[in-house]
């Protein structure tokens, strides 16, 4: 009871002293989401998921960034050189960048950012006490050091072109020295970066408050510094549908998502908002870094229809995926009529693929049944609750090409299990790039990734896909990696060790007088550009 009168307390004054200072700024000032999943740290050490991300991008800083093209772009380093070779890379520090104020950094109250506080900060991404699980990001890293206090050097083992799009990741952000060891791992909870909003209050389970950090580094093309708004306050309501309702009355400025209880309201089955929509809200979308999927474990038992490429391929050709997507998902999406890399990377092979064909679906079932000389071909599909009406479209679909089909559904985290295990024959999975390079997708068929090794869930292995993967991750000249990724790709597609569903979309809605929110590939929120009208 003392604790629960000490946290009211504390954002009553926060709100009388929020209330004193309402000449300084206004709501038009304030950007406001909801978070419906609880954040859960915001340590960049711990930013595994979307949800801290969104929040952990506000506050620090790391050396390079993405653009909303998916770009590397300078952050902290304002330019780097890369050798020849392609493994050893050396960043050249903006000297205008400073952390956040503390008491912890004496008089001053703050301190220029050195590219020493880059070597802790990896240093600490490495710790096994700290068991950050953003570690395997330097996986490839053979040695890095700080020349001095400008020039920060990383040697990789061997060339891995992908690594600047790895070094983006929030994983990779710098943090100072002094502060986490001051807080430990109270440091969730008391976030000191170089963000364009520094921390205010979190009360866990309820609100979330950021505000602007003024003196932050970055200017606008004008010469304007950044950020725009005075603050960011995240809320934490669980209940999507609740989420919505605040939205449409305004008391939120920007939804990040779509969900089932809604998403017939507000879209049409094109996939545009609804008339009544239109003059109140701005609804934007761009294609995302995931593809969904159903995935089959190819160590499985013999006898296990799915353990014959006929019958893999008979399920790709057997269901219409535009038809799913348009009564299933508003067409929010892209059908997955083509190979495992997703639309947004530029290696996306728009030459190969599965397109609609149940006769061709049927015919190879029909082959199947001869060789084996079955009568019936039984399969189980696997899921949880959330894409059970995707799965049971599909049951019913190649139902009709001769298949039965069972739609086994069980809790997210039995799915995990299973998929990692090798216990289910027919898993849905899906796959979001943690950087933008199509190795992120194709890794995940390389024979030495076999669970729980790697993310190899399907136990795939093809002696010249493997060849071709190590030559990839090898080659620094891009469209050449790119060729041998669409090779790869192809591999995947004729030996179909996975059933493509759908190239998602990101989609975002807001207040029509939100400004500057973009919209990219990796469904990356920054709102540094972001201002209300």
């Amino acid at each position: 009871m003392v604790l629960r009168s000490s946290v009211l307390l504390f954002i009553i004054c926060v709100l009388v002293s929020c209330n004193q200072r309402k000449k300084q700024f206004d709501d038009s000032q304030v950007f406001r989401y909801n978070e419906h999943s609880n954040i859960t740290s915001l340590d960049p050490a711990f930013s595994k998921d979307q949800r801290n991300i969104w929040a952990v991008n506000q506050l620090f800083n790391g050396l390079v960034q993405l653009d909303d093209s998916l770009h590397v772009k300078p952050d902290i380093a304002k330019r780097w050189e890369i050798s020849n070779d392609g493994a050893e890379y050396t960043f050249f520090l903006r000297d205008d960048v400073y952390f956040h104020k503390h008491e912890q950094f004496g008089e001053t109250k703050t301190r220029k950012v050195k590219a020493q506080d880059f070597t802790y900060s990896f240093n600490r991404l490495l710790d096994d006490n700290v068991a950050s699980p953003g570690r395997w990001v330097l996986q490839n890293v053979k040695a890095f050091e700080a020349l001095n206090d400008s020039v920060f050097q990383i040697q990789l083992n061997k060339p891995f072109p992908p690594f600047l799009g790895l070094l983006s990741m929030k994983y990779c952000s710098v943090v100072p020295k002094e502060i986490v060891s001051f807080y430990g791992k109270e440091f969730r909870s008391n976030p000191i970066g170089t963000g364009p909003f520094k921390f205010k209050l979190w009360v866990e389970n309820t609100k979330l408050v950021l505000r602007k950090n003024n003196n932050y580094f970055e200017k606008d093309a004008k010469g304007n510094q950044l950020p725009y708004l005075e603050a960011v306050a995240i809320t934490f309501l669980p209940d999507k549908q609740s989420e919505f309702l605040q939205f449409v009355q305004g008391n939120l400025d920007f939804m990040k998502s779509l969900d089932a209880s809604y998403k017939d309201e507000i879209l049409s089955t094109s996939g545009s908002l609804v008339d009544s929509y239109k003059d109140k809200i701005n609804m934007q979308k761009a294609s995302y870094l995931n593809t969904e999927y159903l995935g089959f474990f190819l160590e499985g038992k013999d006898d296990n229809p799915v353990q014959s490429k006929l019958i893999r391929q008979a399920m790709n050709y057997g269901f219409d995926r535009r038809k799913m997507m348009t009564f299933l998902r508003n067409n929010i999406g892209t059908p997955a009529n083509h190979g495992f890399i997703p639309k947004g990377l530029p290696s996306f092979n728009a030459q190969v693929g599965y397109n609609y064909s149940p006769e061709k679906a049927k015919s190879l079932v029909k082959e199947y049944k001869t060789n084996t000389g079955k009568s019936e071909v039984n399969i189980t599909i696997t899921t949880n609750s959330s894409y059970l009406d995707l799965c049971e479209f599909i049951q019913r679909e190649l139902q009709n090409i001769g298949l039965t089909v069972t739609v086994n559904v069980i809790p997210p985290s039995t799915l995990r299990q299973g998929k990692a295990n090798g216990k289910l024959s027919i898993f849905r999975a899906s796959w979001i790039a943690d950087y933008p390079d199509a190795e992120n997708y194709l890794s995940l068929f390389y024979s030495k990734n076999f669970t729980p090794n790697g993310p190899n869930y399907t136990h795939f292995s093809n002696s010249t896909y493997d060849t071709l993967y190590e030559e990839s991750i090898s080659e620094v000249d891009n469209l050449k990696r790119y060729k041998l990724y669409q090779k790869m790709d192809s591999i995947l597609i004729s030996e179909a060790p996975v059933i493509p569903l759908y190239y998602d979309e990101v989609v975002r809605f807001s207040q029509k007088n939100v400004k500057g929110l973009g919209v990219n590939p990796i469904d990356m929120l920054s709102l540094k550009r972001v201002y209300k009208q």
